[in-house]
C-alpha cells in the first residue's frame, strides 16, 4: 500500500513536470534548444573572488555567468531567491520582477532539478549570503522526473549505488569524494612520472589470466572462432615482458577483473597501479612506496596524519616493518615450523575453527587474515613472505623458504604487494608446475601457468623489483570511506529483475 501511494506521488510530480515544460514552450521557451552556455564562473571561484565584500554591497563592474542545477527557489512577490549547483559548490542567485519582466514569470515555472545559465553581478545579501544579481538567465535542460526529498536527500545505500547519478546530484560530499579521487590518481601518476618511468598499456583480454591468485572472468572472441578468452586479473606478466624488452621503469593504472566475492574492500572490477623498476630491490621499491603515499597524504590532507573512522592514522616515515613470520608469532603465537608445514597450517586453521583450504597458501592466506591483519592499524610493511604464498618473488639468499616479498598494511586492510622479481626461469618454471599441482588439488584461484612468460625470462630479465597498489582501497583510506562502493563511481550490482 506505502509502495503504490509512492508510486501515484511520483506519477502527480512527472506530471506537474511536463505541464511545466509544456508552459515552458507556449512562451517560447525550449528548455532542450541549447546547445551550449558561455560558462565564465564557478561557484568556488565567486565565493573566493569575492569573499571581502561587506553585507549589502555591489560589485556591480563585473558580470559573470554561471551554470548548473536548480536545487531551491524562494519566492517574496517581485523577488526570488534561488540556489544553483555547480561542479565547484552552490551559489544563490536574486531575480527581480521588473528587471526580468516575462523570464521572471518563466522562471516561477522551472522545477528543482532543471539546469539554468545565469548571468549577472555579484553581492553580499543583508544576510551574509554572496549572491548573483541576475540580469538575464537561459534554460538549459529539464528535470522531468523528481529528485529525492530536498531536506534528506538521497539515503537508501543501494540505489544511491544503482542511480550514482543522482546521488552525484543530490550529495555533494559524494562529488567530491570522486573528483578528489581523480586528483589523488593524477598525483601519482605526477610523481611517478617525475621518477622516470613510462607509462604503458597492457591487453584486457588475454589467453592466460596470470600473476595473481584469483578466479577470471571469461568470454569468448568470434572474430577468432569463438576462442575462450580472459579478463585480466593483474597487469605483472606483461609489465615485466616490456622489462625484458629494455624498458627499465614502466607502470600501468588500469582496471583488473577478478571473478570473486563483493564486500566493504572488495569489487570484481577495481583499479590497481602496477609498477616495475629493473635494477632496483624489494628494499629500493619499499622505500618508493613509503615516499609514495606519504606524499599522497600530506597532499590530501596537509600533514603525516589522517582520519579513518575514528581513527587517527600517522603516515609519517619511516613506516613499521615486522617479518611475516615474527607476525605470525607476536600476534598468534604461531611458529614457523607449523606454519611452513601443510599439515600444521591445516592444524592451525581447525584450532581458529576456520573451513579447511585446498592448499598450503590459501590455509596461511585465512591464518594471516584471522590473527595479525586486525592489529595492523598504522602503516606497517609486513615482508619476508612464504615461497608457497609467492610463486613470482625471488627466494631470500639466506634463507630459501622466504622470499624477498612485502605487502603494506594499513587501517586494518592490504595496500600494496610487492618484491624482487624471480628472474630464473627454471625455479619460475618449478614454481608453475607447483602450481599446476595446487589447481589439480582444487584451487580454482589457482591460474594456469603461462609458458610464454618462462620463454620471456629465457631471453634474460634484469633484476627487477615490482609493485601492486590497490587505487581504490587508498582512496578509501584518504577520503575517510569505509567502503569501496563508495569510491568506485559505478559498482557491480544485481539487476533490479
Amino acid at each position: 500500500m506505502i509502495d503504490e501511494e509512492v508510486g501515484k506521488r511520483e506519477a502527480e510530480l512527472i506530471a506537474a513536470r511536463r505541464n511545466n515544460l509544456a508552459a515552458l514552450r507556449e512562451r517560447g521557451i525550449d528548455p532542450f534548444r541549447a546547445t551550449r552556455y558561455d560558462v565564465t564562473a564557478h561557484a568556488a571561484q565567486l565565493a573566493q573572488r569575492y569573499a571581502g565584500l561587506a553585507n549589502q554591497e555591489h560589485a556591480q563592474a563585473e558580470t559573470h555567468a554561471i551554470a548548473g542545477r536548480l536545487m531551491a527557489s524562494r519566492g517574496q512577490g517581485k523577488v526570488i531567491f534561488a540556489d544553483v549547483d555547480d561542479v565547484s559548490g552552490r551559489f544563490q542567485l536574486y531575480l527581480k520582477k521588473d528587471e526580468l519582466g516575462a523570464g521572471f514569470d518563466a522562471f516561477k515555472e522551472l522545477d528543482r532539478g532543471d539546469f539554468i545559465g545565469a548571468r549577472g553581478f555579484v553581492f553580499r545579501s543583508k544576510m551574509g549570503e554572496l549572491t548573483l544579481h541576475v540580469t538575464s538567465f537561459e534554460v538549459l535542460g529539464k528535470a522531468l522526473a523528481p529528485l529525492p526529498d530536498k531536506w534528506h536527500g538521497l539515503t537508501d545505500v543501494e540505489k544511491r549505488y544503482r542511480q550514482r547519478y543522482v546521488d552525484l546530484a543530490v550529495n555533494p560530499h559524494v562529488r567530491d569524494v570522486f573528483i578528489a579521487r581523480s586528483k589523488i590518481v593524477a598525483e601519482m601518476r605526477r610523481f611517478i612520472d617525475a621518477r622516470g618511468f613510462i607509462e604503458c598499456e597492457t591487453p584486457v583480454l588475454l589467453h592466460i589470466a596470470g600473476g595473481a591468485a584469483a578466479r577470471p572472468f571469461l568470454t569468448r572472441s568470434n572474430a577468432l572462432g569463438d576462442l575462450q578468452l580472459t579478463l585480466r586479473i593483474a597487469t605483472e606478466l606483461n609489465l615485466k615482458r616490456l622489462i625484458v624488452g629494455g624498458l627499465e621503469r614502466v607502470y600501468e593504472i588500469g582496471r583488473i577483473f577478478r571473478n570473486e566475492g563483493i564486500d566493504t574492500t572488495h569489487n570484481p572490477e577495481f583499479t590497481m597501479l602496477e609498477l616495475y623498476a629493473a635494477y632496483w630491490s624489494v628494499h629500493e621499491m619499499m622505500q618508493f612506496n613509503e615516499e609514495l603515499f606519504a606524499h599522497l597524504v600530506r597532499t590530501v590532507h596537509g600533514g603525516d596524519t589522517l582520519m579513518y573512522g575514528e581513527d587517527a592514522i600517522s603516515f609519517a616515515t619511516p613506516f613499521k616493518r615486522i617479518g611475516y613470520l615474527e607476525a605470525m608469532s607476536e600476534y598468534g603465537g604461531l611458529q614457523r615450523d607449523r606454519l611452513l608445514d601443510f599439515g600444521g597450517a591445516l592444524a592451525i586453521l581447525s584450532e581458529f575453527g576456520l573451513p579447511t583450504s585446498p592448499t598450503h597458501a590459501h590455509a596461511l592466506d585465512k591464518i594471516f587474515e584471522r590473527v595479525v591483519e586486525p592489529h595492523l592499524l598504522e602503516p606497517t610493511f609486513v615482508y619476508g613472505y612464504p615461497v608457497v604464498l609467492s610463486p613470482l618473488a625471488k627466494r631470500m639468499a639466506d634463507d630459501p623458504e622466504l622470499t624477498e616479498r612485502y605487502e603494506l598494511f594499513g587501517a586494518h586492510m592490504e595496500l600494496s604487494n610487492a618484491f624482487t622479481e624471480l628472474n630464473d626461469p627454471d625455479d619460475q618454471r618449478r614454481r608453475f608446475n607447483l602450481q599446476i599441482a595446487e589447481r589439480s588439488a582444487g584451487d580454482d584461484e589457482v591460474p594456469p601457468p603461462d609458458w610464454d612468460f618462462v620463454n620471456a625470462l629465457e631471453i634474460g630479465m634484469p633484476p627487477t623489483a615490482g609493485i601492486g597498489v590497490g587505487v581504490d582501497r587508498l582512496v578509501m583510506l584518504l577520503t575517510n570511506n569505509a567502503s569501496i562502493r563508495d569510491v568506485v563511481l559505478f559498482p557491480l550490482q544485481r539487476p533490479l529483475h
